[in-house]
């Protein structure tokens, strides 16, 4: 197989993008606890891959705007955000009957900074889909987002707050129908559940499938009522190289673009379906992985780019850098540039690294048969589905700071105390920032990608704990009160869930 890599010469990839990255210079500092696989320092040891190598020059480089507890609310259960914001390492003793209620505790620890974590990364993936609504940006980027397990009422598989789902129920404020694509190994069971009944979100997970978590993901699993037909799962077995995983991505991918049609694409790129990843058993190449982001590209709709697991960080930081390069069209050298985390990447010091020699245990028939069946079922949606002319909600309100024309040397500089390990303790009562950030400046010269508070607000008048799932809204309506208030009355069970944790 010929992977196009981030090589730019004709066709649609020929046409450059223009690219917001979403980048909070803290997000490094929150830590799980020591032996914990979810390492957010891999974020900040991306965003110093794509300093050095000069990629963010090319990019409108932004710090998200922390998102709101009415934000959460749009999803999440209020009672469960409340918990979120206000438990900590000191009082979680107290509330162990609520920490068992909402799944935190082992795979979902408390640590310090829990809620600032989750709205930071929370806001970069709705205001990447603010800008993308805006036409501000072809791309939005929060490499900080992703956390796909994420369930109304609980946490699940590392992941507090659904910022995918918030940011699709963004995007669908502009467009009728918005796809959502998933390469991280695990299913994104989070996402799947929260539009299983609706038309105007198409899922489509790729994962491994089996004794693995969380245990969805099943290839008849195809979404329900009207939603029937618009989940999608690619179920896989256990080293996949490039050349299977794109006989499967491409075809289905094309068929769906075809199909469905639509007016935006969210794009899961999780990291722990690479080669060698501490927790995945897939055998991709970052070139192969980044095949995924190039040919979604090719399609020219506006993009929002995730991060997701992946937990061999070196490689993480190696394959998200590659990708933001592949969004911005521009090749890199495989040499790696000296930077402060040039040590993680020895001994070869190189961008790319060779797959291992695995057994691939996907057969060709049973590829074929995945893709025939698919397929198949793509075949039966006559038509992409329409949603009547309506008054459209109002936006989010996310200002973020433009670090654009702040001094370069000043957000990267490589003699900052940023090392993290395993062996780093919790930090004690707040986050220590070890990177010198510009002094926000006052409200009304942020950048305001829209100021329209009024009409958000009354969103959070209606109690979120009984608020239903995002499926079970009425999604063919606005979000708004009208809509929430009529599907409370409606029941929010959900036809799959699905409640273990990663082993």
């Amino acid at each position: 197989m010929e992977i196009g890599g981030n090589s730019l010469q004709s066709g649609p990839d020929a046409v450059k993008r223009k690219v917001s990255y979403f980048y909070d210079p803290e997000v490094g500092n929150y830590y799980y606890g020591q032996g914990h696989p979810m390492k957010p320092h891999r974020i900040r040891m991306t965003h110093a891959l794509l300093a050095h190598y000069g990629l963010l020059q090319h990019m409108q480089v932004l710090k998200p705007f922390p998102a709101r507890d009415r934000d959460l609310c749009r999803f999440h259960a209020d009672d469960y955000v409340a918990f979120l914001r206000n438990i900590t390492p000191e009082t979680q003793q107290d509330q162990i009957r609520q920490l068992k209620r909402f799944n935190v505790g082992e795979d979902c620890p408390v640590f310090d900074g829990l809620y600032s974590f989750c709205q930071t990364y929370a806001g970069g993936s709705v205001g990447g889909a603010v800008k993308l609504n805006h036409g501000l940006c072809d791309i939005a980027v929060n490499w900080a987002g992703g956390l796909h397990h994420a369930k109304k009422c609980e946490a699940s598989g590392f992941c507090y707050v659904n910022d995918i789902v918030l940011a699709i129920l963004e995007l669908l404020k502009q467009h009728e129908r918005v796809l959502y694509v998933d390469i991280d190994i695990h299913h994104g069971d989070g996402v799947e559940e929260a539009f299983y009944t609706t038309d105007r979100v198409m899922t489509v997970s790729f994962h491994k499938f089996g004794d693995y978590f969380p245990g969805t993901g099943d290839i008849r699993d195809i979404g329900y009522g009207k939603g029937k037909y618009y989940s999608l799962n690619v179920p896989l077995d256990d080293g996949i190289d490039d050349e299977s995983y794109q006989s499967l991505f491409k075809p289905i991918i094309g068929k769906v673009m075809e199909v469905f049609r639509p007016g935006a694409v969210v794009l899961q790129c999780g990291a722990d379906s690479l080669s060698g990843d501490r927790l995945g058993c897939f055998n991709l190449s970052i070139r192969g992985h980044a095949e995924c982001v190039r040919y979604m590209r090719s399609f020219n709709v506006p993009l929002l780019l995730l991060g997701g697991g992946g937990y061999t960080i070196r490689n993480v930081a190696r394959c998200w850098c590659y990708e933001t390069a592949v969004a911005l069209g521009i090749e890199i050298d495989d040499k790696m540039p000296q930077h402060e985390y040039y040590e993680y990447f020895g001994p070869d010091y190189t961008l790319h690294v060779a797959p291992s020699n695995m057994e691939n245990k996907n057969s060709r028939q049973l590829l074929d048969e995945i893709r025939t069946k698919l397929l198949e079922n793509l075949s039966k949606l006559r038509h992409a589905p329409s949603v009547q002319f309506q008054e459209r909600p109002p936006d989010t309100e996310l200002p973020e700071a433009d670090e654009d024309q702040d001094d370069g040397d000043e957000r990267w500089d490589p003699d900052s105390d940023m090392e993290v390990d395993d062996e780093r303790k919790p930090l004690s009562n707040r986050v220590r920032k070890d990177i010198i950030e510009p002094e926000l400046k006052d409200m009304d010269d942020q950048k305001v990608v829209a100021e329209h508070d009024k009409g958000v607000d009354a969103t959070a008048e209606v109690s979120c704990s009984k608020a239903p799932d995002a499926a079970s809204m009425s999604i063919d309506e606005p979000i708004s009160v009208k809509a929430e208030q009529e599907s409370l009355n409606k029941s929010s069970d959900h036809p799959v869930q699905m409640h273990s944790t990663i082993p």
